[in-house]
């Protein structure tokens, strides 16, 4: 019997002009992932409390341009580059396995990436926006490639994702604008990161099967489908909790109930949820994920 598993012909055709080689770049850098890193960088820039000079929307403007087209790019390219012989058995159509991009060419637009991300960070913001960019591109290392490939355990490899894409990407939009990164935005940071976890266990229910075969510890496979579905709402619902916990602890009464009625907006989203989480997943990301986001700026306004 042949092995289901082997990899098989592609039929995409190799690029064969330029515009299919754009194409291909623009499929690797996958621009519906920039909104979290850039809505995240855009809720550190108001958390700071900084005034909304010409400055401020200047240094706004490159800074999400940082978070978006450029670091986030950047790990999506490498993401893939390392994943290119998972993609010949999961998905020969992409770049690298169906020869639209060659390595050297992906290597090449990693590296360039890298470095306009650098350079733009030193210009946003000096030492402190390029040193937490450095940090976000060994986080990228961490997660995709070897010897660690955290992505390989869903505990770990999300949780790299949650910090660079929630924590990191907000630390940059506060120093970016002010240069300093005040207390209440820091736990903003960390707790909306953590609750990015759950999210992150979301997007892993359609890729069940294929981990299972080629052996990455996502959170589903390890707790399997049902439980993991429970546990990415608790992840999710906790941080929330407590934000509106800090907000009444700072005195933002309004604010806080703003943000506790978006938490419990997302409750019967989430019985729905977990009913049929590989089927259902998209459509809360649509739902559920938009309120959450929401109480995101909203915790950012209120403690400006």
């Amino acid at each position: 019997m042949a092995n289901q598993y082997a990899p098989q012909a592609c039929s995409v055709p190799l690029a064969t002009s330029r515009a299919d080689f754009w194409r291909a770049v623009l499929e690797l850098m996958k621009p519906l992932t920039w909104f979290a890193p850039m809505w995240a960088f855009l809720c550190g820039a108001i958390s700071s409390g900084a005034a909304p000079t010409g400055e401020f929307l200047w240094n706004l403007f490159l800074g999400a341009m940082l978070a978006g087209p450029l670091m986030c790019s950047m790990s999506q390219v490498m993401n893939d580059f390392c994943d290119r012989e998972v993609d010949r058995i999961n998905e020969p159509q992409r770049p690298f396995p169906s020869g639209r991009i060659t390595e050297s060419q992906g290597l090449w637009l990693c590296t360039g990436l890298t470095l306009g991300s650098f350079g733009l960070a030193w210009i946003v913001g000096a030492w402190p926006v390029l040193l937490i960019t450095v940090a976000a591109f060994v986080m990228s290392l961490l997660y995709s490639a070897p010897p660690v490939r955290g992505k390989r355990n869903g505990w770990f490899g999300n949780g790299l994702v949650s910090f660079a894409y929630e924590g990191v990407a907000w630390a940059t939009g506060c120093l970016a604008v002010s240069g300093a990164f005040p207390p209440a935005s820091i736990a903003g940071a960390v707790l909306y990161s953590i609750g990015a976890h759950g999210i992150m266990t979301l997007n892993d229910f359609k890729s069940v099967p294929g981990d299972t075969a080629l052996g990455i510890r996502s959170v589903p496979v390890q707790l399997g489908i049902p439980r993991a579905a429970r546990v990415a709402c608790y992840v999710m619902n906790i941080p929330q909790l407590l934000c509106v916990g800090l907000l009444a602890w700072y005195g933002e009464w309004l604010w806080a109930a703003v943000l506790m009625g978006l938490l419990v907006a997302q409750i019967p989203l989430q019985v729905k949820l977990v009913r049929d989480p590989e089927a259902r997943a998209p459509w809360y990301n649509a739902t559920g994920t938009t309120l959450y986001v929401l109480g995101m700026m909203a915790y950012a306004i209120a403690i400006r």
